[in-house]
Parts: C-alpha cells; structure tokens; sequence
C-alpha cells in the first residue's frame, strides 16, 4: 500500500515498477545494475481513484500518459536502486495527491468604485498626453 494521505492509499496491485539502465554519473555500475526506477500506472483500471481525480489526473500529467491511460513516471537521479524507488513514489503520491484535491470555485467580485475612478483618472491622463503631442491646428486665412 502507498499512503497517498491519511485517509486514501493506493494497493500495490495497481502499480507496476520496472527497474531499467540508467544514463550518467556511475561508472561502470551504470552498465551492470539496473538503477533507474520506471513506476506505471494503470488510470483506467484503478479501482480506488475516484471519477474526478482521474479525470483532474489526466490534465495534471497530460505528458507522462499513454494513449492506453497508463501513467509512467520515472527516477534515475540517485545511484542507488532504493533511492530511486524511493523518489519515484513520492512523486507519484504528490502527483496523486494533487488530483484528489479539489480546485476552489473563483467568485465573481465587483471593482471597488476607488479602483474605477482611478482607471478612468489614469486613461484621462494618458489622452491628455497623447492630445498635447499633437501639432496645433493650421489657421489657413492668409
């Protein structure tokens, strides 16, 4: 089970983990051991997430899923396999976490009448502006 908050957890059923070869600093150990960590998930199957969070999850993370619905996220900043793991979890539980969050409804609010007669100042000002760099008007009585 991965906590996800104190209340939600995700079962170990409905996550795949893969460990691959990773790039970078490492050495020869690079070559031989498979450090980088590779968690899927499976949207469409999961049985816990709630409609809505799969849904909100699908806007969050639009560029690590699949055309099948499979959320793949990967870690291969450490050396180590059990940081990786480590790594990739977390991040699969903040990004979780992000989606069973609710997005607060914005309320529609008036301009105060200070911050209207201010606007309208301001765009007073700016025309006199722009009329004094006018030329003056031509008297074509000679």
């Amino acid at each position: 089970m991965i906590n996800i908050t104190q209340t939600f957890c995700i079962p170990e059923n409905e996550i795949e983990e893969r460990f691959i070869l990773a790039s970078g600093p490492g050495g020869q150990n690079v070559n031989k051991v498979a450090t980088a960590v590779q968690l899927r998930f499976n949207i469409h199957a999961s049985t816990t997430l709630p409609a809505e969070a799969k849904h909100r999850l699908h806007s969050l993370a639009q560029n690590q899923i699949t055309q099948a619905g499979v959320l793949i996220i990967e870690s291969r900043e450490h050396r180590s396999q059990i940081r990786n793991r480590e790594m990739v979890r977390s991040k699969f539980a903040q990004l979780i976490r992000k989606a069973l969050k609710r997005p607060e409804q914005r309320h529609k609010t008036k301009p105060t009448k200070t911050s209207q007669e201010r606007r309208l100042n301001n765009k007073k000002r700016h025309g006199k502006k722009k009329q004094l760099r006018q030329k003056p008007p031509q008297d074509d009585k000679t």
